[in-house]
This record gives structure tokens, sequence and C-alpha cells, in this order.
């Protein structure tokens, strides 16, 4: 089938993807463009996967100054060369993060979950656990709720679960991916900080 050059420059505007990946999607979707989009986004999954274990000791550091001057965010995000680093991109990239720490408030306990102290965890499990056993549900049942609510908490407070500012239906680690997928290398936030007036003074 022939496809409509307006639906494959609908779809890279939607995904970011090359011309040829994107003709291949519709061709494969039968010009869906919504099955298009779900097509690459699977595909570039499955690439940022295979380049996740990929060392990445180039990058940069991402900054972020709210209007008001009050609220201010540095993220240090990681690629593998300095080439995919200077690009318009990944130095947007950079900022939408940065912009994201400074909208989130709390600011969140790790980038992932294995950043977040192991006894901050268990202590919300905890009560979360006593919360359900007031309700007086049996023990599995128990465990699948208390289960919910963790992943629910950790979600929140890790910033790759979290929702991204700039479209709440895509995670943060989703973003990420995307990215990988677009710029084919391995990209990695390796830490952040957020600073509000008031917090570090006595």
């Amino acid at each position: 089938m022939s496809i409509d050059a307006q639906t494959v420059k609908e779809l890279r505007t939607k995904t970011g993807a090359g011309i040829m990946d994107c003709k291949k999607a519709l061709a494969e979707t039968k010009g869906n463009l919504d099955e298009a989009v779900d097509f690459l986004r699977k595909k570039g999954l499955a690439s940022a996967a295979k380049k996740a274990g990929r060392a990445t000791k180039e990058g940069l550091i991402g900054s972020y100054v709210h209007s008001n001057g009050k609220i201010a965010t540095m993220v240090e995000v990681n690629c593998e060369t300095d080439f995919v680093a200077r690009t318009d991109e990944f130095q947007q990239l950079a900022r939408d993060l940065a912009m994201h720490v400074a909208a989130h408030d709390p600011t969140p306990l790790g980038v992932n979950r294995e950043e977040i102290d192991s006894s901050v965890a268990e202590a919300e499990r905890q009560v979360f656990l006593a919360q359900v056993q007031e309700m007086g549900k049996p023990a599995q049942v128990a465990e699948k709720i208390v289960e919910g609510k963790m992943d629910k908490w950790y979600a929140e407070r890790t910033l790759l679960e979290q929702s991204f500012v700039k479209d709440p239906d895509q995670k943060v680690g989703d973003l990420l991916k995307a990215a990988v997928a677009k710029v084919g290398e391995n990209i990695q936030i390796s830490r952040f900080v957020r600073f509000q007036l008031g917090e570090g003074g006595n």
C-alpha cells in the first residue's frame, strides 16, 4: 500500500523516529497511525533494553530555575559519546528532566527503587500493613493490597516511575527509553538535586 507523506510526517512528529522507520511502521499497521505509534514504541523499548548495559561516561548537567527564583534544580544525564551530549535533542531532554524535578514537591527519594533506603521503604510498608489489618482482610488479600500501595508509593518517590510533567500519560522512564531509541545510545540519569528557598537555612 502507498503511504501518505503527511501521515509519515505526523508519525515522525509524534515519535521522533526516522522516515524509514515511520514508513515501515505504517506499512506494518496498514496505515493506522495509533497502531504505528505503538509499533515504534515497542521497537524503541526493545532497542533501549539492548543498550541499557553500555557505559555512559559522557553527558551534561541540565538545570532549571523557576521564574520566581525560589526553586532551582540540576540533573546529571549521561550518554555514551560527547557527540550525542552536544545534540539539541539531548540538551532538551536534560532541561525537561530538570524542569520535571522542579515541578515535583516533595522531590523523589531516588532515581529508581534501588536508590531508596530499604529502612524507609520498610517503614512505609509497615504503616500500610497496619492500615490494611485494621480492615480485617485475610492475609493473602492484605499482602496484595500492601503491594499495590507500595507500588503507588514508589511511583511517587522514584524519578523514573513518576508521570512526566509535560506529558502525564508518559513515565519519566519511558521518556528516557524513547530518547535512547532516537539517539541510538544508552542514556542514564545518575543524580539530581532540588533547591527551594528557605529549606537549607535555620
